[in-house]
């Protein structure tokens, strides 16, 4: 029976965690395991990348496949042909399926007709990739997940929403920090919620930066305007008071780090000075996203 790869939650905790031991493991040895022999592995990307299109076109390679770039707009999709219709189509010719868009229902619907595995790299509700790699991070340096605590200040975005499900799915402390009316989205908070009532995580969302960095193990942000929202210059006057800065820092664990998924927009989510402090944080985190995605095609494609 095939398996998505749509939601953080489609994995449970177990598995993260076995996933993040065998990314841990495949960083060592990068061609160590060829679960795509012989197989073509569609990458749908209808919005720009770097990281994401990067690190999947290498780990599939390193795994013995064949990566297909398909950039949306040369497909039917981009003029109307019905999505069940290019999943079906799709279905015929590869054995597995990466897309990067814009409507989270859209994956939902191209997933059910592609009768194959199919991975979210990025929608406009969530980006789960992001946060097997951000988990991975973490782990390797703290050497646990469920004990601290991750403080996310910014947008309340598709990475937030997806630090939220994460939370209630693995059992750690998580405070959103965004300005009013720009929280997190009710149905991520929801299933965060409703997952924690197992796990013990504990799920807090305010408008105050402070408040949500106190005692942080880890401070996050992201980018304030996001690929096709056009609001830019108003959202930036709104988020003035919520970038990730040495003085909202004081506040937080004296071992804190800080990680971003970039790109990063120094001088606005992130002061430069402290982007640099962490830039070996940042930029493991970005090379993560090839081991942990790895990880991830071993246990959907063996």
């Amino acid at each position: 029976m095939k398996r998505d790869f749509l939601n953080i939650s489609d994995l449970n905790k177990g598995e993260i965690l076995d996933l993040i031991d065998y990314a841990i493991y495949l960083k060592k040895d990068k061609y160590k395991d060829q679960t795509l022999k012989n197989k073509s592995i569609g990458m749908v990307f209808m919005k720009p990348s770097t990281r994401t299109r990067i690190s999947f076109e290498v780990g599939i390679y390193q795994m013995g496949g064949q990566p297909i770039y398909i950039q949306g707009s040369s497909t039917q999709m981009s003029r109307g042909e019905d999505i069940k219709d290019t999943g079906r189509v799709l279905s015929r010719y590869l054995d597995g399926l990466v897309i990067r868009t814009y409507s989270h229902k859209e994956v939902e619907e191209l997933a059910k007709y592609f009768n194959k595995p199919v991975i979210n790299a990025l929608t406009d509700y969530l980006h789960p990739c992001q946060i097997l790699a951000d988990l991975q991070t973490i782990y390797e340096r703290f050497g646990s997940i469920e004990k601290i605590k991750v403080a996310f200040v910014g947008d309340g975005n598709n990475v937030a929403n997806t630090w939220i499900i994460a939370s209630g799915l693995i059992g750690f402390n998580i405070s959103v920090a965004t300005p009013k009316g720009y929280e997190p989205s009710k149905s991520a908070v929801e299933e965060g919620m409703n997952l924690a009532k197992n796990t013990g995580g504990n799920i807090h969302i305010t408008n105050d930066p402070v408040e949500a960095v106190k005692d942080a193990d880890v401070v996050y942000t992201d980018v304030w305007v996001s690929m096709g929202q056009e609001n830019e210059d108003e959202k930036k006057n709104v988020f003035k008071d919520f970038s990730i800065t040495e003085d909202l820092l004081s506040h937080a664990s004296k071992n804190v780090i800080v990680m971003h998924c970039l790109p990063a927009h120094k001088g606005e989510e992130i002061s430069e000075d402290v982007f640099e402090r962490f830039s070996d944080v940042i930029f493991e985190e970005a090379e993560n996203r090839l081991h942990s995605q790895k990880a991830l095609m071993n246990l959907l494609f063996k």
